[in-house]
């Protein structure tokens, strides 16, 4: 009994380790209304690195007519784009996906 007891437990551990990892680092880009001011950019950030699973988030604005943009890299198993979006959209800044790879 104790033998088919440590098969078993091998073979687990052989399926579990045999599996591949599904979660990897996903980035994409926020289109972020109503950040039309200095303070704005580092709000949203702070917003985006609080979910959890964000690894990093960078701002940028082409131009001064245009909206911001959040780059953010996370870990797709931990964080989703909607919980993203919903922190943006929490601080007082919604955004939508503007591109994603």
């Amino acid at each position: 009994m104790r033998t088919s007891q440590i098969t078993t437990t091998a073979a687990v551990i052989a399926v579990l380790m045999s599996w591949p990892a599904y979660a990897a680092d996903k980035t994409i880009v926020l289109d972020v209304k109503n950040a039309d001011c200095v303070l704005c950019p580092p709000i949203v950030k702070q917003s985006l690195l609080r979910v959890q699973g964000v690894k990093n988030v960078e701002t940028r604005q082409a131009n001064q007519m245009a909206d911001f943009m959040a780059t953010v890299t996370f870990d797709d198993a931990v964080a989703s784009e909607a919980a993203l979006i919903a922190a943006t959209t929490k601080a007082g800044y919604p955004s939508h996906v503007a591109s994603a790879n």
